[in-house]
């Protein structure tokens, strides 16, 4: 079969199938340029989800008839030279209005701002029309018109009209976050309008125009640098979480990403505060040298690739762990709002559970429930290793100092603390249904459930206790042998003494096998095989193996559930503020091990105003 030059038609789309994914990616690649034009308005109208019609409008310094001409040529561009190393423009590969055109009806009107008129030209269907004059303000105006008409089967791809005008929002959403002196309007027959008005330098004030009021409310500044790379952004406490990771924002020198390595992250960050399957709150700008990111992995420009990807991880977890440690251990407001509703006249009557920002949580719970228990009796825990010791009985020794047999609730205020101003979450005034204590603080009053807080507590001490030294191991009487490709066996060793460090035993055997020693003890009887081959699934896709130290984590959590103060257990007033005095001084005890909140604070002013004192 000869070999032949396909068409530059052809050509072009093959490249709109990477470029061009749906509607959503013409509206990225044309705000992008925009921006690259250095507008400070940008108009983005749609008509049945981009499908039948997406028009940008901006003020930038628009084209003469010249560049015009080019700018829907392939691969020419105003954005780059000669090098990929020191990128400083959204756009630079020149693909996208060649793209376009080749699979839709394409119209370009330009002028610059020096110019007495401007110029037009169409493509339709890769088939482009004449250069004409314009009538025109300074500025660029493109639309697009009826996408993959030239390619049908790709518009059998594309999902309905709301979903596809859903991805349009969250795309100019994430591009909104990055430009915030920069105005946006979204509008057009299947939305109601958006405007995003410019906030100058207050990135803050346009990520609550984006994200909602409660953001600022429930979030962490982080301001970090390591080896050059800086991190900036907000992070929202562990309780302030949400369902998907559409609430998940990064950026690299200012491009929007969706970055494996950066997710990922981001998630062990936050490691067992928030519960499975519910995902932080979080904007991330990290400022890194051009040279030291490759942007130019895929057409779509949504990728990354880092050279030094470790230090990135250990600068982001390192971050938001300190700012968790810091400041995260808040109620958040969600907590606050609902409970204020739940006191509301008329509240009572409704369902028996409602739902906030942590997921389902009751509104009601019989005396002597036991909230988090796997177990239906509330038997002690025994080790599962026949009686080695593994740090769980000192760590919950030292959560129950001088609480460990208690006779019942006392009433006297005489035994409370004299003041609560100097302590966050106040002095314990009752215990309610055997599980909440209610506290007083200097504005307002706390109320903590028992159980989660002392379980988070009792997990706190027996983690420290589990990193004071290396994880138990218990020797195999005779190895296991795992048998893998020789390139994972070469992928798992060089993290052999991590493993080790968390009871894991490994030998290389042969070329193409490894052998199991050793395993934790913490964890009882396992599948090695299995968890080896996961160990080398993690590593083939984010270079590290993290499922040991999870699983580990999570017979830790299972050991402090069953080891803390049960739901239904009367405390004294010296227990309830020793409970107190605890959490105020421990990470993470804002929320218990399934990432549900401990405490919900509510402040006096609104407390009256439920009274309608204000």
């Amino acid at each position: 079969m000869a070999v032949k030059q396909l068409s530059e038609t052809l050509i072009n789309q093959i490249a709109a199938g990477e470029v061009i994914e749906r509607p959503a990616s013409v509206v990225k690649e044309l705000v992008e340029n925009a921006l690259d034009a250095g507008a400070t308005r940008i108009e983005i109208a749609t008509v049945a989800g981009g499908k039948s019609l997406v028009r940008v409008s901006d003020n930038g310094g628009g084209m003469n008839g010249d560049d015009l001409r080019l700018a829907i040529q392939r691969h020419c561009t105003s954005k780059i030279t000669a090098t990929l190393d020191d990128i400083a423009t959204l756009g630079f590969r020149g693909e996208a209005l060649p793209s376009i055109g080749s699979v839709a009806k394409l119209r370009i009107q330009s002028r610059t701002p020096d110019a007495d008129s401007g110029f037009e030209i169409q493509i339709t269907g890769g088939k482009v029309g004449p250069l004409r004059p314009s009538a025109m303000n300074a500025g660029t105006v493109v639309e697009v018109r009826d996408i993959f008409f030239a390619t049908p089967a790709r518009l059998k791809f594309l999902k309905s009209d709301r979903a596809e005008a859903g991805a349009i929002t969250e795309v100019v959403k994430r591009i909104a976050i990055a430009f915030p002196a920069v105005r946006f309007v979204l509008s057009g027959t299947d939305r109601t309008t958006t405007e995003y008005n410019a906030t100058g330098n207050d990135r803050l004030a346009r990520i609550g125009q984006v994200l909602g009021g409660d953001f600022k409310d429930n979030t962490i500044a982080i301001d970090a640098v390591r080896e050059g790379v800086g991190l900036t952004g907000y992070v929202g406490l562990p309780t302030f979480n949400r369902a998907n990771s559409l609430r998940q924002f990064a950026y690299v020198n200012g491009r929007p990403v969706q970055d494996k390595l950066i997710l990922s992250t981001l998630r062990a960050a936050y490691g067992d505060t928030i519960p499975r399957g519910r995902y932080p709150v979080a904007v991330l700008a990290i400022a890194i040298d051009p040279a030291l990111v490759d942007i130019n992995v895929h057409p779509a420009k949504a990728d990354v690739r880092f050279r030094d990807p470790g230090l990135l991880r250990g600068l982001i977890i390192g971050a938001i762990r300190e700012a968790l440690t810091n400041d995260g251990d808040r109620g958040s407001t969600i907590g606050t709002r609902n409970l204020a509703e739940a006191f509301r006249p008329g509240a009572g009557a409704a369902a028996g559970h409602r739902t906030g920002a942590h997921g389902a949580f009751p509104t009601h719970r019989p005396t002597g429930s036991r909230m988090h228990d796997h177990s239906p009796q509330a038997s002690p825990f025994r080790p599962v290793d026949g009686g080695r010791p593994n740090g769980f009985a000192e760590a919950r020794q030292q959560t129950l100092a001088g609480t460990a047999s208690p006779a019942g609730r006392t009433d006297d205020p005489a035994s409370e603390p004299n003041g609560e101003d100097g302590f966050p979450l106040g002095a314990a005034r009752a215990q309610l249904h055997e599980n909440y204590i209610v506290a007083q603080t200097a504005d307002g009053l706390v109320i903590v459930d028992q159980h989660a807080a002392h379980e988070r507590l009792v997990y706190e001490a027996l983690k420290q206790s589990l990193q004071a030294r290396e994880a138990q191991a218990q020797a195999l009487l005779i190895p296991e042998i795992v048998d893998l490709p020789e390139e994972d066996c070469d992928r798992l060793m060089p993290h052999a003494e991590q493993l080790r460090a968390l009871g894991l035993g490994l030998e290389r055997f042969g070329p193409g096998a490894v052998a199991i020693r050793e395993t934790p003890a913490i964890l009882g009887e396992i599948d090695g095989a299995g968890l080896v081959r996961q160990l080398v699934d993690e590593i083939s896709e984010w270079g590290e193996a993290g499922g040991l130290a999870e699983r580990i984590d999570y017979v830790a959590a299972t050991m402090a559930c069953h080891g803390s103060v049960r739901s239904g257990r009367r405390l004294t007033a010296e227990e309830m503020n020793g409970l107190l005095r605890k959490m105020e001084t421990t990470p993470g005890s804002g929320q218990c091990n399934h990432g549900r909140p401990t405490y919900i604070e509510l402040k006096l002013a609104d407390i009256e105003r439920l009274f309608g004192r204000s």
